[in-house]
């Protein structure tokens, strides 16, 4: 595949203000000059931002743009799932991310799914044929799994129950990545699974995600950040340097695109495509 069709997608996250909804539109736009094979926007625990996700949806969608809605089950009824899926049905959404999601502080453990297996078994006996199913993979494992193993299991089963492909939390050690799909390999798990890509733009944001999701700082890149300090110029030039060489490694190694963590905004990620000549 030559360098100018390697496939990218982008995600954002439903704004809270009017002020951020401009914000995301002016750098929706920008990044539409890579033009991503879809848009994915993220759901919140609960459903507690689902209007603003499936808004967002709606104006990617009326801007041209593949859209992709993030669809967590957690909490949630089959009727109420069964709802949610004619909604984005009748948009014209054609991908789902498929989460198991978080519970919000103060929920129960209720609803009738427990794992994003089960909502992609779900979805695929209710719309066989709508929807290309992604759903999550953890190349350094899920932060609630009991073990490698069992988490590349876990992931399988999602797979075994109708997903299409996969998306995975953000790493910055390409051979965590390189041996879960080695591992997968090895269950029979053969669909395409894309590298999550967290540009570096806040050394105190960056640390602040990575501690709550589980995903490892290398101790080199941790150490590096530090001694920046505020020099946040420093900060996004090193960022840039090492998310470029990550991005480049997995394009080699065969991954079969990039999905860009875009935290709405622009910047990072096209400068990152334009290095890697996207």
């Amino acid at each position: 595949m030559s360098p100018t069709r390697f496939p990218i997608s982008i995600e954002f996250f439903p704004p809270k203000t009017p002020e951020g909804v401009e914000k995301l539109r002016v750098a929706r736009q920008q990044l539409y000059a890579l033009k991503p094979e879809f848009c994915s926007v993220t759901f919140g625990a609960g459903g507690s931002t689902q209007e603003g996700t499936f808004s967002t949806v709606s104006a990617i969608l009326a801007e041209g743009v593949p859209a992709a809605s993030h669809f967590s089950c957690i909490g949630a009824t089959h009727a109420r799932v069964r709802e949610q899926l004619a909604t984005l049905k009748a948009m014209g959404v054609k991908r789902l991310v498929a989460l198991r999601g978080d519970l919000p502080s103060g929920y129960g453990t209720g609803g009738e799914f427990h794992y994003a297996s089960d909502l992609v078994a779900f979805i695929r006996a209710e719309m066989p044929d709508d929807f290309h199913i992604e759903v999550a993979a953890y190349p350094e494992m899920h932060p609630q799994a009991k073990s490698p193993e069992s988490d590349v299991k876990a992931f399988a089963a999602k797979v075994q129950a109708g997903a299409n492909s996969a998306i995975t939390q953000y790493f910055y050690n390409p051979d965590a990545y390189f041996r879960f799909i080695e591992e997968a390999d090895a269950l029979g798990v053969r669909v395409p699974v894309v590298p999550g890509i967290m540009p570096i733009a806040s050394s105190s944001q960056l640390m602040r995600f990575s501690d709550a999701c589980g995903a490892e700082i290398p101790r080199w890149i941790r150490l590096r950040l530090q001694s920046f300090g505020d020099d946040t110029a420093s900060i996004k030039a090193f960022g840039l340097d090492v998310v470029t060489d990550l991005c480049e490694q997995l394009r080699a190694g065969g991954a079969p695109g990039l999905h860009f963590y875009s935290m709405n905004q622009s910047a990072a990620t096209l400068e990152i495509c334009k290095r890697l000549g996207v």
